[in-house]
């Protein structure tokens, strides 16, 4: 025998060879290129995350594939014990079924199905459902496959690629009372892994011997090519039954592999399966001891006609022959069923003869599983690794001595594995119904989170309702009888005309609206329209922030002495321009009277009075230097100003930054707190206000509220509340909070960090949303934050970045959509070509808010062809602008 059988016995070196080579086929399996023509599909199943014990509900489970059908009703209950009953009913395949007319297998599943249902009494709950099945199929989500092809003892016509799925569900409508939804197409593999990774977490490979073979295992995403992502891990299914069928371990196998795979349904394919599972081995033997009964060695050369005929010898034959101190006694009934008279010899050479192909099975499943585990093992790049292996199959289960001897084997070939097997109980079926109570917590937790994004998600209608209220309130701020109560406070400002390139000088421009102030040297230069430059940027310390207004004002003065002084010009009287980013009431271009601090400025004795006077007054009692102030500036206008300068067209300046505003240039008839009809006069609409008198309210969510209720103005300022850069990760910080809450995120768990106010700047909205990050680098960002992220949190917080700030950009784009219809209409235009000057560091920096607003203006103002233009230092070149401009309308007034 042994010499007969010399080819089937291999060494440790022939194994280790045949290990290095199915890593080889993994590697072409996985790869983009290489897939359409490897042999091991290495079939990525859509199943990316084990089970975390949270699973619970009732599930509805179908197994077919193996050697019974089977229906299996699950019921996952969490309470902290990993606690899983079910209900199961084998029912039989015929081979008319399984080899005939594809519609009529399904139409058969659906009738088991609906008998299953009946007899437990279920056709009244709707359930999830999940469908192992023991094929190849190539999955682009997790309810769908499409069938590669049959495989093992199964035949049925018109199946190969279709959607497995569509077919069953089709079928299944021919139940009225069948109300399944079916979630998840397993393979029996996947069903294995997931089985015993509910019992034990370190599994992360499945293993199945049984009437065919093949393994699934985790694998990183960033090595999977055929799906998109690089983020966290999924299931592959190898397929490696198929190992060899292009010829890669011709080597390996004998006379009888390919006698064996000329008679079988499926020729040249699946050689690997046919020197190794159950539906073959019994065969193998037959096929051997014909051989040798032909060449007189066994049986006197008797061959009786059973022995002759395929598939008399069959896999529990196999077993029982091995059986330990039986398997003899066994072998004699064995050979006399099929006709023979063996003798004591004959017996003992026959269960040799089966030792040894069960044997040689045994090691190239542990070649092909070594390979698998070195794998995982060089993935997490660990010296050891320590695993699981999740095994099911009839033959692993029943063979007497199969599976000490795959484990031998295996811990022989991966010395630096830490192996633990463990057998499915209750097979892949109950795994199938794991994988569904995994898909539908994901799909359960999946609806809350897209409910709470539903409230970001403003409808057309939504948009033009805020287009017409901010049109409404626009109209109230320039009226005399209603400005007083108008949220929207339409201030004039006194600049009357754009610069037409005549300017020329130099100016000085303060800038002061943030915690940092500017002093600029401005030098324009006529005719070829060149501005240059000078700045010095000094800091304004907190407790002259909150100090009293003098000693706010006498900082100022100091800072502008030093800039004087730096730049060699302390006797000249400049001309100067003052950039004052709060909210003033002007009465003519050189006078602006306080309305109230914003941004964390609380200066003492500022508020109601005007800022240009008091400025004056600290440049008298410092007694150095004298300017001429010619105007007070807001940033907004600075910011149409120097846009304007570039481009006469541009006639709306806006600001989308830490706070959110709009001047535009408007008819003189129109505003009526202003005497004069002639001519047009820029207006700060100080648009943040816009909603404190309720008029949004439909659209603010809860959220919106509490950050609201926790800021430094509650009740004013909504609509910039809604729309800037100072307060947007504060709603992304709320919204996360109630997530967690629900359990949806972060393990339910809030951390101190995120109950922090403010933790969320903006800039990491633009971060975690640019196109160009890759999940690990949002995790990296949320973990600085102190926020232990998974995969799927990551991208939760991502989603939710986006909702908040794509709202932001729409409901701006309404509110200028409203400005720009206004200018159209006032001019009887058609159509109307305008620019907006636009500055700000959520326009700037964000990577999607700009375009999201500009297609906002355009859906809801299609009869506006809107340009945007960036502002190149707005504040400092705008006000020296408006300076040089404001001197030459003084020197036209002097000279008429």
């Amino acid at each position: 025998v042994d010499r007969f059988l010399y080819h089937m016995r291999l060494s440790d070196e022939t194994l280790l060879d045949i290990m290095a080579r199915f890593q080889a086929e993994m590697e072409k399996g996985l790869g983009k290129d290489t897939n359409p023509t490897a042999s091991v599909k290495m079939l990525p199943t859509f199943v990316r995350a084990i089970p975390d014990g949270s699973e619970k509900g009732e599930f509805l489970s179908l197994d077919l594939g193996g050697s019974k059908f089977r229906v299996l009703k699950v019921q996952v209950s969490e309470e902290g014990k990993r606690n899983v009953q079910m209900e199961s009913q084998f029912y039989p395949t015929p081979n008319e079924i399984i080899r005939g007319n594809g519609s009529e297998l399904f139409e058969y599943v659906a009738d088991c199905l609906a008998d299953f249902m009946k007899t437990k009494e279920l056709q009244h709950k709707k359930l999830p459902l999940g469908f192992t099945f023991s094929f190849p199929c190539r999955q682009t989500k997790l309810e769908e496959g499409v069938l590669l092809s049959w495989t093992k003892k199964f035949k049925a016509r018109g199946v190969q690629d279709t959607d497995v799925v569509s077919r069953l569900t089709k079928a299944m409508k021919k139940h009225k009372d069948l109300d399944v939804d079916i979630l998840a197409l397993v393979n029996d593999t996947v069903g294995t892994m997931m089985t015993c990774a509910y019992d034990d977490p370190y599994c992360e490979v499945g293993v199945i011997i049984g009437t065919g073979t093949n393994a699934c295992y985790m694998e990183d995403m960033s090595n999977i090519d055929l799906v998109e992502g690089d983020e966290g891990r999924m299931c592959i299914n190898t397929e490696w039954g198929a190992f060899g069928d292009d010829g890669a371990l011709e080597d390996i196998r004998t006379e009888f592999d390919r006698e064996l795979d000329l008679g079988s349904l499926n020729p040249g394919k699946q050689l690997f399966e046919k020197m190794i599972s159950g539906l073959y081995l019994g065969e193998l033997v037959r096929l051997i001891l014909l051989k040798m009964a032909k060449a007189g060695l066994l049986f006197g050369g008797v061959r009786s006609s059973a022995l002759l005929t395929k598939g008399k010898i069959e896999t529990q034959h196999v077993a029982a022959m091995e059986k330990y101190k039986e398997g003899l006694g066994n072998t004699r009934e064995i050979l006399v069923d099929l006709g023979l008279e063996p003798s004591e010899a004959d017996c003992i050479a026959v269960q040799h003869v089966c030792t040894i192909v069960s044997f040689r099975s045994a090691n190239l499943c542990a070649a092909a599983l070594a390979a698998i585990l070195t794998r995982l093992r060089e993935n997490k790049k660990l010296a050891r690794l320590r695993t699981t292996v999740g095994m099911d199959g009839t033959l692993y289960k029943i063979h007497p001595q199969y599976p000490k001897r795959l484990h031998k084997v295996v811990r022989r070939l991966v010395p630096n594995c830490d192996v633990r097997f463990l057998l499915s109980e209750s097979g892949s079926t109950k795994g199938a119904a794991m994988v569904t109570a995994v898909a539908s917590r994901v799909q359960a937790q999946r609806k809350q989170i897209d409910e709470v994004l539903a409230l970001f998600r403003l409808t057309r209608e939504q948009l033009v309702g805020v287009q017409g209220r901010m049109r409404a309130e626009l109209e109230f701020g320039l009226k005399k009888k209603t400005q007083a109560l108008a949220t929207v406070k339409m201030l004039p400002t006194y600049v009357y005309g754009m610069p037409d390139g005549t300017e020329k000088g130099k100016f000085l421009a303060l800038d002061l609206g943030g915690t940092n102030f500017r002093v600029l040297l401005v030098k324009i230069r006529s005719g070829r329209r060149s501005v240059r430059m000078y700045n010095k940027i000094f800091a304004i310390p907190l407790e002259i922030m909150q100090g009293t207004g003098e000693e706010l004002f006498d900082h100022i003065v100091q800072c502008i002495a030093d800039f004087l002084d730096y730049m060699g010009l302390k006797g000249a009287r400049l001309p100067l321009g003052f950039t004052f980013s709060f909210p003033c009431r002007q009465m003519s271009i050189d006078k602006g009277t306080l309305i109230g601090w914003t941004k964390g400025f609380k200066a003492t004795d500022c508020e109601g009075e005007d800022v240009v006077d008091m400025l004056r007054e600290a440049i008298k009692r410092r007694n150095e230097f004298d300017l001429d102030i010619v105007a007070v500036v807001n940033d907004t206008v600075g910011t149409m100003m120097t846009c304007g300068y570039e481009d006469p067209n541009c006639e709306i300046g806006l600001i989308a930054g830490t706070g959110s505003n709009m001047c535009y240039m408007e008819e003189m008839r129109n505003i009526e707190l202003v005497d004069g009809d002639e001519g047009k006069m820029c207006i700060n609409t100080e648009w943040g206000g816009f909603g404190d008198n309720g008029c949004i309210d439909d659209i603010r969510t809860q959220y919106d509220k509490e950050v609201d209720e926790g800021s430094l103005n509650p009740g004013k300022q909504r609509y910039e509340k809604m729309t800037s850069g100072m307060y947007l990760g504060e709603i992304v910080r709320q919204i996360l909070i109630d997530l967690t809450k629900q359990g949806l995120l972060f393990r339910g768990q809030i951390s101190e960090r995120l109950r922090t106010r403010g933790i969320f700047e903006t800039k990491f909205l633009s971060q975690i949303e640019s196109d160009r990050l890759a999940l690990l680098q949002v995790r990296r960002i949320l973990q600085q934050l102190g926020l232990d992220s998974t995969c799927e949190d990551s991208i939760v917080v991502k989603e939710v970045c986006g909702a908040v700030s794509r709202r932001a950009a729409q409901l701006c784009g309404a509110g200028l959509a409203a400005i720009v219809e206004k200018r159209r209409e006032d001019q009887g235009l058609e159509h109307l070509r305008i620019t907006v000057g636009v500055d700000g560091t959520l326009y700037k920096l964000h990577p999607h808010f700009s375009r999201v607003l500009q297609e906002t203006v355009k859906e809801l103002a299609p009869q506006c062809d809107v340009t945007f233009m960036l502002s190149e230092d707005g504040s400092g070149k705008g006000a020296a602008l408006i300076t040089a401009v404001a001197k030459r309308f003084q020197q036209s007034q002097k000279e008429n």
